[in-house]
């Protein structure tokens, strides 16, 4: 029986998890870094081919028959509506949020029934998702970003399958990059392994570099706000301890309401040498959603 995780720090009612380490003054020392006004897109291309997790899947189709019926509006013109021949073009789309670069919402991952502060899926279930902790309690995100260039740090293009990033490995690299971690950072760890996506999806999947549990505490020890990875999950896989699959996103969901955000895209910050930047992560309100597709922008 795990021990009890809440009510959480920020409250018996919270929903906004390590989001609330973010304050006003966070955000404004965010937006003085940037100089240059170049931005760094961290999201990946999202269509039905993208690597994902058995069960997951993204459909999109063109869904429209406006261009040939405004041609037989009263109204019309030679060619559409109105003497300006106006037509449109609209799409349908179906699929996962846990797939591409998607932020976790707090309700996706439990210990048993049980979420971050203790809500229980018999009661926040809903047809439509859950009654709290969904996708449209989580604020739009804006920040001091932190790069973490882990696959530099240890020579390599890629880190292996498996391999678990320890503190040492991200103090290491945050000495070479001359940076320090504060409250309400989104800190982001590079190990190269997104250089497989859409160019070896099966791989891509096999498994994946990530921070091991040290590094988990580590993050919540600094009050680091949200963390993220160029890897489908976050965290080695295979996992450290074989009888254990998830534990670190499940701890840091679950146990601590941090925010995770998978499949980014890092090899252009790390190739330019960028470690510190406006984090800028915005989201569709779904109501009850579990994730949200994002596409986010580091700015400097």
């Amino acid at each position: 029986m795990s021990k009890p995780w809440w009510p959480s720090r920020y409250g018996q009612a919270d929903q906004k998890g390590t989001l609330n380490e973010i304050t006003p003054e966070k955000l404004v020392q965010a937006a003085q870094l940037v100089k240059l006004g170049k931005t760094y897109d961290l999201g990946h291309v999202l269509d039905e081919h993208v690597p994902a997790f058995p069960g997951r899947s993204f459909h999109q189709r063109l869904l429209t028959a406006a261009h040939q019926v405004n041609r037989r509006r009263p109204d019309a013109g030679t060619e559409g509506w109105g003497e300006n021949n106006v037509n449109w073009i609209i799409d349908e789309l179906s699929g996962t949020s846990q797939l591409g670069t998607h932020l976790d919402g707090l309700n996706h991952l439990q210990i048993g029934d049980r979420t971050y502060n203790g809500y229980r899926l018999a009661d926040i279930v809903e047809e439509y998702g859950t009654n709290k902790l969904g996708i449209d309690e989580v604020p739009q995100i804006a920040t001091r970003g932190v790069l973490v260039d882990v696959a530099t740090l240890k020579g390599v293009r890629r880190l292996d399958a498996g391999r678990v990033i320890t503190v040492a490995d991200v103090e290491s690299a945050l000495d070479r990059q001359a940076m320090r971690v504060a409250r309400g950072d989104a800190l982001l760890l590079h190990t190269g392994w997104g250089d497989l996506w859409m160019q070896d999806n099966e791989a891509y999947l096999s498994g994946e570099p990530g921070p091991g549990m040290e590094v988990a505490l580590w993050l919540v020890e600094q009050g680091v706000a949200l963390t993220g990875c160029d890897t489908w999950s976050y965290g080695p896989v295979p996992p450290e301890d074989p009888a254990a699959r998830f534990a670190v996103p499940q701890t840091l969901n679950v146990r601590h309401g941090m925010f995770i955000a998978e499949n980014l895209v890092t090899s252009e910050l790390a190739r330019d040498g960028v470690y510190e930047f406006m984090f800028v992560l915005t989201h569709a309100r779904l109501r009850g959603a579990t994730g949200a597709w994002v596409a986010p922008v580091a700015i400097v």
